[in-house]
C-alpha cells in the first residue's frame, strides 16, 4: 500500500502546480468600408451577443477604432479570429479581427 500513497501524493502535488491557461482578448478593428450592420451580425453570430450588446461594441469599434468581443483561452480565441476573418472575406468586407494576450 505505501506505493499507492506516494503515487496519489505526487499526482496531487502536480495538480496543485497547474496554472489556468493564458487568456486572450478578441478585438475587432475599425475600417472605413465594413457596414455597421455587418459588424453587429458578426458579434451576434460568433460571440453570442444580443442585439443591444452587439450594437454597443460596434459603436465602440466605430468611435474608438477597436472593440473587445470577448476573452478566451488561446485555441478558442484563435478559432474565433479565423471564423470572423473567413466570414468577412466571404462577404467581401475588409473587417479585421485580432487576438491579444491579457
Amino acid at each position: 500500500m505505501p506505493g499507492k500513497y506516494r503515487e496519489s501524493t505526487v499526482l496531487e502535488g502536480q495538480r496543485a502546480k497547474l496554472k489556468p491557461p493564458s487568456l486572450f482578448k478578441v478585438i475587432l478593428l475599425n475600417d472605413d468600408y465594413t457596414p455597421m450592420e455587418f459588424v453587429v451580425i458578426v458579434l451576434q453570430r460568433f460571440f453570442a451577443k444580443d442585439r443591444e450588446q452587439a450594437t454597443q461594441i460596434m459603436l465602440k469599434v466605430h468611435r474608438e477604432g477597436r472593440g473587445l468581443c470577448g476573452v478566451y483561452p488561446r485555441d478558442i480565441a484563435a478559432t474565433k479570429v479565423e471564423q470572423v476573418l473567413a466570414f468577412a472575406n466571404e462577404h467581401q468586407h475588409p473587417l479585421q479581427c485580432v487576438m491579444e494576450e491579457t
